[in-house]
């Protein structure tokens, strides 16, 4: 097999130390020797393998992507080396043979013939966008946990807040719960502090109000109001944040926020997870698979085993599923159309106990991964070209194939009994 890099360095690093096997090719009886080191994983001890990676004149250096043990190595030594990230998936070793040498004897081979691809590393401030977007992401998360909680804990005080209320910790529903707290258990005065469109379910709210709130409860209340301000305080800074170090890909924030279901948080995801530079991908396919929106391929003897969606980028599929989610309710968008038509396509009873089987979704999920594969394609398009999103508009499979529109609604027509004739508009002059 040919050899790549004649020089190669592979290194399997943990919390503590690193093993580097430093593999060049044409020395030794076999025409190739390999030397293995231990090295520290702190700052000092990184620059010092950095040094003699450098003086062994080291052209590739291959490390496994363990946990987050790998950052401090990569950032270090890719100042002066070339540096591949690899999936530990994707270089696993022989079974049997799984030591940490072994395993840097087996990075380095595999580097040196060719046989690895590099992770995607974004640069310093993508990197820094990315740690606030995934921070923000966490808790928000968090939050809703502890509004959980508190809704939990109304309804173990048979107070029924929620079965009224969306919004239990809103301007209505935190004034109820502050004066729950103060000791006022009279649930028409607790109603009557209702705003605007809540007022209208007074008599609701009354009733919903209705319970045996304690001390403990209100005491417990108010650890998981505080918790929640907490909460909102440190998105709040999140946000701020951002904004500042958002601002030199602005316009690229600007174009993913015009395509419909993308928010101002799902663009700054979008931004922080890719970079924005398209050029990275070579196309739209290989950003599509990153992200995991995309068909699997597990296909044996001429028989596809499972289209399973396989695993990718899970903080910017979360994101595109909100987007694909707030598009496919949206009304007169290509998107809305995109997702009934995928959705509502029937299927014979054994198709659909096999798309179960293989997908382990509905046609409803089905049509949403579409809707996430299509958004991200037409993101790489407007990034790669700088055009802002043009929607084709809801009557785009209508206007591109009338003969199937018009076949469909003859045959719905005639399945309620009616016979059909059709007869062309004249156009009034």
């Amino acid at each position: 097999m040919e050899v790549i890099h004649s020089r190669c360095a592979g290194l399997d690093v943990s919390k503590k130390d690193a093993k580097a096997c430093i593999r060049v090719q044409g020395r030794g009886r076999r025409g190739t020797s390999t030397t293995v080191s231990r090295w520290g994983s702190t700052t000092s001890e990184i620059l010092a393998l950095r040094e003699h990676l450098i003086a062994e004149q080291v052209s590739c250096v291959v490390i496994e992507s363990t946990s987050v043990y790998w950052k401090p190595f990569y950032y270090l030594l890719e100042d002066g080396l070339e540096v591949i990230l690899v999936n530990a998936k994707s270089v696993r070793n022989v079974p049997g043979r799984k030591t940490d040498v072994s395993d840097a004897m087996w990075l380095a081979d595999l580097g040196a013939h060719g046989l690895v691809r590099a992770s995607f590393v974004p640069p310093e401030p993508i990197r820094v966008l990315r740690d606030l977007t995934r921070t923000r992401t966490v808790i928000t998360r968090a939050r809703t946990k502890e509004i959980q909680r508190l809704e939990k804990l109304l309804e173990d005080s048979g107070i029924k807040l929620s079965a009224v209320a969306s919004n239990i910790v809103g301007v209505s529903g935190r004034a109820m719960l502050e004066a729950l707290i103060a000791g006022q258990r009279d649930p028409a005065v607790l109603a009557d502090l209702a705003r605007q469109r809540l007022r209208e379910k007074i008599p609701t709210l009354t009733e919903a109000l209705h319970g045996r709130f304690s001390d403990h409860h209100a005491f417990m209340a108010r650890l998981y109001l505080d918790r929640i301000d907490a909460h909102s305080a440190g998105i709040d800074r999140l946000d701020e944040r951002i904004e500042e170090v958002v601002k030199p890909f602005q316009y690229a924030r600007e174009l993913l926020m015009s395509i419909p279901g993308f928010s101002r948080i799902v663009a700054d995801v979008f931004i922080a997870e890719t970079g924005a530079d398209m050029s990275v991908f070579p196309t739209a396919g290989h950003l599509a698979s990153w992200a995991g929106v995309v068909p699997g391929c597990n296909e044996s003897a001429g028989r596809v085993k499972s289209t399973t969606t396989r695993p990718g980028n899970r903080h910017l599929k979360a994101a595109l599923g909100v987007a694909a989610l707030s598009a496919a309710r949206s009304k007169n968008t290509y998107y809305s159309a995109r997702y009934r038509r995928i959705a509502g396509r029937r299927r014979s009873p054994q198709k659909r106990r096999n798309a179960d089987r293989t997908s382990g979704s509905p046609s409803g999920m089905i049509a949403l991964v579409a809707i996430e594969h299509k958004m991200l394609t037409d993101a790489y398009n407007m990034l790669l070209n700088g055009a802002f999103y043009h929607d084709p508009g809801l009557d785009y499979y209508t206007r591109h194939q009338p003969a199937k529109t018009k076949a469909k609604a003859i045959k719905q027509l005639e399945s309620l009994g009616y016979s059909v004739t059709l007869e062309p508009l004249t156009d009034i002059a």
